[in-house]
């Protein structure tokens, strides 16, 4: 295998950018998280002023941790992976830094404005139209970025991580467009172009392939080429990984209608959804299932490497919320969680669990290799970070489980004449306890954010540049 280094160099500079801003985004949007979790324990922390109430803060948080710091991470792996696994430059540099900048200045335009009651009101797709045609456009970008690297690639072969990275950017783009249609009547107000059910139709279908496409596609690009890096073992099957690819891009599109039971969409586009959902389950066990067997012959490596280990529990909480989203969109199990504090588990057993851990295994692999170092400055917090992710995370969920299940029930519940039994107010009584641990188990995940922004921090620091440009020369003839 030859080692010489040829003259042209990696663009590691804007995955550094991307990788920074993802643990700093993290930070910042899980904090505001605890904040507004502290909130439904202590009303008062609403502050008595508009800006601050919860209504307000709710929709900043889930695009901070969506957009930025999930985006961030999406962005900082896959024009990465892209390079590494085409053995060749991002096609521009300029480009490249234009994606970041312009992704940056969304982030900050959706901090200003949702604070200040600026919404669409359509969940994850709460910004403005000015700021949706910044997003349009800088999106539009990274894919020319992500899909030139690619034509120019020096492999023959197009790396399965690629596809999953490349269908993500593309369905998004997709998503975006069409859900964000709307008649601008002012600069910061504007209209849906779709009316009744049809827009509740399209914003599910756009609501949940976010969470599919963004959050689900995009993290198994980062799956399939993080897992086999840290375990130094190939794929269990590479077979398998594309029959995972193409079922899972052809159901999940069709799962949206699941958000919408027992509404005023038409009965048939309900349970078309419910079947979608439930057949989904397969493509996305195949998938877990191969990131899990890719450690066969490495399990060993798990009771010393805690980036393997943030690896490996995020495809056990992939499974389970997978698991977990199918049997919530049938019908009579939605009955009982529809709207209550299950859904709010649910979504957090993929976002911390799946999502975040994910991420966070990623960087600690990624970040020494962009600054030219052997590994992050400490280990022992890594593993720190581990644990206090892991329990936070089972601590978060279990207690909306129990909150959700409660509720459904104590809502469900009538007397022999047919009233209700419990009026609301007794029902979110009852949730009070599950919120006090559903903060607690946020804040000990912060808590594991802020050792891991300091692990960076500390990594960064001791990084010398003539290391970090030394690091990204493309080795000639290597396999990434």
């Amino acid at each position: 295998m030859s080692t010489a280094i040829s003259q042209t160099a990696y663009n590691y500079k804007v995955v550094r950018q991307f990788a920074v801003m993802t643990v700093i985004w993290g930070v910042i949007g899980m904090a505001l998280g605890v904040f507004i979790a502290s909130q439904l324990v202590w009303p008062e922390l609403n502050l008595g002023m508009e800006w601050t109430s919860f209504g307000r803060l709710r929709p900043l948080h889930t695009n901070a941790v969506i957009f930025a710091f999930g985006g961030c991470a999406l962005m900082a792996t896959s024009l990465y992976v892209v390079q590494r696994t085409s053995q060749v430059r991002l096609i521009s540099d300029s480009l490249a830094a234009f994606v970041f900048w312009g992704w940056q200045l969304v982030i900050v335009l959706a901090v200003i404005t949702l604070p200040m009651g600026y919404t669409s009101s359509k969940e994850y797709a709460e910004l403005e139209w000015p700021i949706d045609v910044l997003l349009g456009i800088v999106w539009i970008a990274y894919a020319l970025v992500f899909f030139g690297t690619i034509v120019k690639r020096k492999t023959k072969h197009i790396y399965v991580g690629n596809w999953f990275f490349g269908a993500f950017i593309l369905v998004t783009a997709l998503l975006h467009i069409v859900n964000s249609a709307a008649v601008p009547v002012s600069l910061f107000k504007s209209y849906s172009a779709y009316a009744g059910a049809t827009d509740a139709m399209i914003q599910w279908w756009y609501g949940h392939n976010a969470v599919g496409f963004f959050l689900t596609t995009g993290f198994l690009g980062m799956m399939y080429y993080f897992v086999p890096k840290q375990s130094e073992r190939p794929i269990y099957s590479y077979r398998l990984s594309i029959v995972h690819f193409w079922a899972l891009i052809t159901l999940y599109i069709w799962a949206g209608p699941h958000h919408l039971h027992y509404t005023a969409l038409p009965d048939w586009a309900q349970s078309l959804g419910m079947a979608m959902s439930i057949i989904l389950l397969a493509p996305s066990w195949g998938g877990m299932i191969n990131g899990m067997m890719t450690l066969s012959g490495a399990w060993h490596k798990l009771r010393t490497d805690p980036i393997l280990r943030f690896l490996v529990v995020s495809l056990a909480f992939y499974g389970m919320s997978t698991f977990e989203g199918p049997m919530m969109a049938i019908k009579t199990v939605n009955a009982l969680s529809h709207y209550t504090d299950w859904t709010i588990g649910h979504v957090h057993s993929g976002a911390l669990g799946w999502v975040a851990m994910i991420s966070i295994g990623a960087l600690y692999h990624m970040l020494p290799k962009v600054y030219g170092r052997q590994q992050m400055h400490s280990v022992a917090l890594i593993n720190v970070h581990f644990w206090l992710a892991t329990i936070g995370t089972v601590l978060y969920i279990a207690s909306m489980w129990v909150n959700g299940i409660t509720q459904g029930l104590m809502w469900r519940a009538v007397n022999e004449d047919g009233t209700l039994t419990y009026s609301f107010v007794e029902a979110l009584e009852a949730s009070h306890p599950g919120y006090v641990v559903r903060m607690i188990g946020g804040a000990v995940f912060v808590t594991g954010m802020l050792l891991m922004a300091y692990n960076t921090y500390r990594t960064i620091r001791a990084a010398k540049a003539s290391e970090y440009e030394a690091a990204a020369q493309i080795p000639v003839g290597v396999a990434h």
